[in-house]
C-alpha cells in the first residue's frame, strides 16, 4: 500500500499522520511544491494526504505550482483516491470542486472546541459519512474560509468558523479546517515559522497559551485522527 502527500511549506508536515500510515504498512511519498518534486503515479497511490501551509488557494502568481496542484487533486478525486485534506488542503478541494474560499471575518487560532454534526439520513450511494463526536477541543491555525461544495455533506463546526469539515458526498475525500494531526512539535514549529499571524483577536490565543498544554491535551486529537485513516483507508461498511 502506498501513500502520498503534497507539501507546502517545510515546517507543515504529517505529524501524527506518519507513525500511522507506517504501523499500517504503508509506504509514504511526497511532492513538495516548495522544492519543486515531481507528482506521483496515481496508479499505484492508494491515499493521498494535502497538507496545510500559509499560502492562500489564489496565490497561483505567487506560488505557480498551485495550478499544478489543483489540477493534480482534481484527478485525483476523478480516480477515486481516498483524500484528507488539512486547512490548507481542505481549502484546496473545496476549490477545485467549484466551491468559493475567501478571507474569513476572524482568524481562529489556538485551541477551539469544534462541535460534530448528526449525520444525514438520506445517505447517498458510498461510504456513509464520518462523524466526529459531538465536542471535541482541537487546534486551529486559519484567516481564511469556504463555502461547502455542491453536495458535500457537512461535518463540523465551532463557534467562530462555521465549515470546519466536510465529505464530498458518495466518496473517500474529507476536508478539515483544522489539525488533528498536530503534535508539540509541529505546533511549536507553526509557532516559530507564523509568529507574525498572532495578532489580537477574539479567537487568537497567544503562543504562552498555546503551548503551555499537557501532553494529554494531544491525545484525542490522534484518536480521531486515527478513526479518520482507518475510515478513509478501509473497506467501506459503517465508520
Amino acid at each position: 500500500m502506498r501513500a502520498h502527500y503534497f507539501q507546502h511549506v517545510p515546517f507543515e508536515g504529517l505529524g501524527s499522520i506518519e507513525p500511522w500510515l507506517l504501523q499500517a504498512g504503508y509506504t509514504i511519498g511526497c511532492t513538495r511544491f516548495f522544492a519543486g518534486d515531481p507528482l506521483p503515479d496515481w496508479s499505484g497511490v492508494d491515499l493521498l494526504v494535502v497538507m496545510g501551509g500559509p499560502m492562500s488557494v489564489h496565490d497561483e502568481a505567487i506560488y505557480p505550482w498551485l495550478v499544478q496542484e489543483k489540477q493534480a487533486l482534481a484527478e485525483a478525486i476523478h480516480r477515486d483516491i481516498p483524500v484528507l485534506g488539512i486547512c490548507l488542503g481542505a481549502q484546496l478541494i473545496a476549490c477545485v470542486c467549484g466551491s468559493q474560499v475567501y478571507p474569513h471575518t476572524v482568524k481562529e487560532i489556538g485551541w477551539f472546541r469544534l462541535q460534530g454534526l448528526p449525520q444525514s439520513e438520506d445517505e447517498p450511494a458510498g461510504p456513509a459519512s464520518f462523524q466526529f463526536p459531538e465536542q471535541l477541543d482541537v487546534f486551529q491555525w486559519h484567516g481564511d474560509t469556504f463555502d461547502l461544495p455542491p453536495a458535500a455533506r457537512w461535518l463540523a463546526s465551532s463557534h467562530a468558523c462555521k465549515h470546519q469539515a466536510f465529505q464530498l458526498a458518495g466518496q473517500r475525500v474529507v476536508g478539515l479546517q483544522f489539525h488533528l494531526e498536530t503534535t508539540r512539535t509541529s505546533l511549536l514549529a507553526l509557532v516559530e515559522h507564523c509568529a507574525d499571524e498572532l495578532l489580537p483577536g477574539p479567537y487568537v490565543q497567544s503562543a504562552e497559551t498555546m503551548l503551555q498544554v499537557a501532553d494529554s491535551q494531544f491525545l484525542p486529537l490522534h484518536d480521531q485522527m486515527t478513526r479518520l485513516l482507518a475510515y478513509l483507508c478501509a473497506p467501506h461498511t459503517m465508520c
